[in-house]
């Protein structure tokens, strides 16, 4: 084994790797946990409206599945939510959240909404943050957060 393999190796072994998986917040949609501590930093995984159920807020889809209409405002205050549930089932709080990526579906529409209602939770001195428009996310939705806190020894 090379160095620089047997350095990496020690790295991943001496990583305080915890999975987080919250039971009140929706299951994700794929083969991945809501969030992984390593060390004290807290990395969530992409995190959207649904509920527990599966269901999303102010959502409807037409006869082929397809989004007819939507509430930005309902879908950005249950994606705060399940930022929340997801926090708290790691043991760290919305005080902890350095860095915020967003994704929504339809910046034009939407940013003017999302940013009013991100005030709503942060201040300006809050966690960085980066917004980003995507062609489409997995699930009928239309935001997505990715966040990092730092918990633990601060």
């Amino acid at each position: 084994m090379s160095n620089a393999r047997a350095d990496r190796g020690k790295l991943c072994a001496m990583a305080d790797n915890d999975t987080i998986r919250a039971d009140n917040a929706p299951n994700p949609v794929g083969a991945y946990p809501h969030a992984k501590r390593v060390g004290d930093l807290l990395f969530l995984s992409g995190i959207g409206p649904r509920d527990a159920g599966g269901g999303i807020p102010g959502v409807k889809l037409d006869d082929n599945g397809a989004v007819s209409v939507y509430d930005i405002e309902a879908q950005c205050h249950a994606v705060f939510a399940n930022v929340r549930t997801v926090l708290e089932a790691a043991g760290a709080s919305w005080s902890d959240l350095v860095d915020i990526t967003v994704f929504l579906t339809n910046i034009d529409a939407d940013f003017s909404t999302y940013n009013r209602i991100y005030a709503e939770y942060f201040s300006a001195d809050g966690p960085c943050r980066t917004t980003v428009e995507v062609n489409r996310l997995p699930t009928p939705i239309a935001i997505e957060l990715k966040c990092i806190a730092r918990i633990g020894n601060q």
